[in-house]
């Protein structure tokens, strides 16, 4: 079996764009959460909550012919895509090009835009309004396809449109890929672009904030008074490389994914099952080849609904037991849906590596009902460990869970 490393990684998100710019508000202990006034239009949507993306605009050297086929969500995707290529120092590399490199990336779906015109044809019995790149920006695979066909890869491609562990998937099947010697390299991710239809989607389940005049105080994962999720956007991008390789050019390793699982619940579409997400991490820890002693921080999906949290924080308490420490970068961006995976994987290595980890926001009384842990809490906990996990769970019972080691 052969060792995956990790060579470039980058982060579009709602707290920042570069490392520098997110721990400092990380630091902060303050979310980024704000009253989306233009959602006061929709009759009967509860939430007025989101976490957008405010600074980030098409890169100008990007040329009109290669964006066409791009809504938000590809656009982001590629744009970090780049940024984490940049980072690696294979941007200009021409082995990228030649079925080396490979591309593993989802989001939830396509651009919400390109599918109102869809449904505008059908409502409408009017083909009005489509052209030759609708469809391109609309499909679940958006973000993936033209990773590729921006910078000419020829390797495997694989869309994770798996609702919240689309970006965790991206990263493991990734692994995989190099793992078992498909591929030399990958571009791993996620991307998400904010839309009001996916907060009426949580809406429905009554699962979303409507602490619409203190956006401040919500999310709250793991909080007794919690009222629900907040919804954010962004896209996340990492290299993946076999060690040996990334060793051979040179390149800067930040860290090596050393475990990987991916099950299902198998029973319910929404209602998170504690058992599996147990095997899950114990599956990730197997691939890993470690006991449970040696993670030292649990990133948690950490949604602030009910459900999803005491669920998880019970099947990590089986896992890890009272001390281990344990918090939800939702709490500071919202849930960045396809995005969440890896944008939390990255904010978790930066951490790993300077040995501090934020706390929750907005966790003032741990909730009785949820697993038995060390929750960080109020300001940054020093933690000096080689090993993190990061666990992701999505609609229809999917739950992901990586071991990272630091380099």
């Amino acid at each position: 079996m052969r060792r995956v490393v990790i060579t470039g990684m980058s982060g579009i998100s709602p707290l920042g764009q570069d490392w520098v710019t997110v721990a400092a508000k990380l630091k902060k202990v303050e979310n980024k959460v704000q009253h989306m006034t233009a959602w006061d239009e929709y009759k009967g949507l509860n939430t007025r909550l989101a976490s957008p993306v405010l600074d980030f605009e098409k890169p100008k050297h990007f040329k009109r012919k290669q964006v066409r086929s791009m809504g938000r969500v590809a656009l982001m995707a590629t744009a970090s895509a780049e940024l984490a290529l940049k980072d690696a120092g294979l941007l200009d590399d021409p082995n990228i090009k030649n079925g080396r490199m490979g591309v593993s990336y989802g989001s939830c779906a396509g651009s919400t835009d390109a599918i109102l015109d869809f449904g505008n044809m059908l409502k409408d019995k009017d083909v009005r309004g489509i052209n030759a790149t609708t469809y391109i920006r609309m499909m679940s695979h958006t973000a993936a396809v033209n990773i590729g066909v921006f910078f000419g890869l020829t390797g495997r491609i694989i869309p994770t449109a798996s609702a919240c562990t689309s970006g965790s998937q991206g990263l493991g099947y990734a692994y995989e890929s190099i793992k078992y010697g498909q591929q030399e390299m990958m571009i791993a991710g996620g991307a998400e672009e904010l839309c009001p239809s996916e907060a009426a989607v949580f809406d429905t389940l009554f699962a979303t904030s409507v602490k619409n005049d203190s956006p401040a105080t919500t999310p709250a994962p793991f909080d007794l008074n919690r009222d629900g999720l907040v919804l954010g956007e962004g896209a996340g991008s990492m290299i993946l490389e076999e060690y040996e390789h990334a060793k051979a050019r040179g390149a800067h390793i930040y860290a090596e994914i050393i475990g990987f699982a991916c099950n299902s619940d198998g029973q319910h579409i929404t209602q998170p099952n504690t058992n599996t997400m147990e095997v899950a991490m114990r599956g990730a820890l197997d691939d890993a080849k470690l006991s449970p002693s040696a993670i030292g921080y649990v990133n948690a999906h950490g949604t602030s609904t009910a459900q999803g949290d005491v669920a998880e924080s019970q099947a990590t308490h089986r896992v890890f037991g009272n001390q281990m420490p344990i918090s939800s970068l939702k709490s500071y961006m919202g849930h960045t849906l396809g995005a969440c995976g890896v944008l939390e994987a990255w904010m978790s290595i930066h951490m790993m590596k300077e040995q501090w980890f934020a706390p929750t926001v907005n966790l003032h009384e741990v909730d009785p009902a949820c697993g038995e842990l060390y929750y960080i809490q109020h300001q940054p906990k020093t933690i000096d460990t080689e090993h993190i996990m990061t666990n992701n769970f999505a609609f229809g019972g999917i739950n992901t869970s990586l071991v990272i080691k630091n380099m």
